[in-house]
């Protein structure tokens, strides 16, 4: 099946952000997607996080996240929301070493943070992941109709 876009939507530009920019849209919200390698293969958690000087700084407990972020493998969070009013969307990728916070002193900093993770449970391990490269863009959301094909509202089969 082929999606037919009219050439005024595929020539809309794409906003590249500049660090500044996805430090600020990375405040804005408190939830991420982050990428670990686990054993041999790629994982994804969602996640809550905060931006701490430079740095994002979230809480987990035993498990193959911790796993993930504690090995030599560099990480990934990706974060992104939308604007309802504008129809902007954007979206922010993080990318460097994720290291579990040590010392009385940085773990007692970390609870001024207000880390607070959606899920219940013991979350006492405290990480920082240190980027190497942040980017980001923003870009206008395509109207639905855009991707309308003849066959979008066809009957579909019944599942056997």
């Amino acid at each position: 099946m082929t999606n037919v876009q009219p050439a005024e939507a595929s020539h809309e530009s794409v906003e590249h952000l500049d660090s500044g920019q996805c430090w600020g849209l990375l405040r804005q919200v408190s939830v991420g997607r982050l990428a670990v390698w686990v054993d041999d293969h790629p994982d994804i958690f969602p996640l809550n996080y905060t931006v701490d000087h430079g740095t994002l700084v979230f809480r987990t407990g035993e498990g193959a996240k911790l796993g993930g972020v504690l090995g030599d493998t560099p990480v990934a969070l990706e974060a992104d929301g939308v604007d309802a009013e504008s129809g902007m969307a954007w979206s922010v990728v993080v990318k460097g070493k994720a290291a579990a916070l040590k010392g009385t002193e940085e773990i007692l900093d970390s609870a001024s943070l207000f880390l607070f993770p959606w899920q219940a449970g013991q979350k006492d391990h405290f990480i920082r992941i240190t980027p190497d490269s942040i980017t980001g863009r923003r870009f206008k959301v395509t109207p639905p109709l855009t991707w309308w094909t003849q066959l979008s509202g066809a009957v579909k089969s019944s599942p056997e």
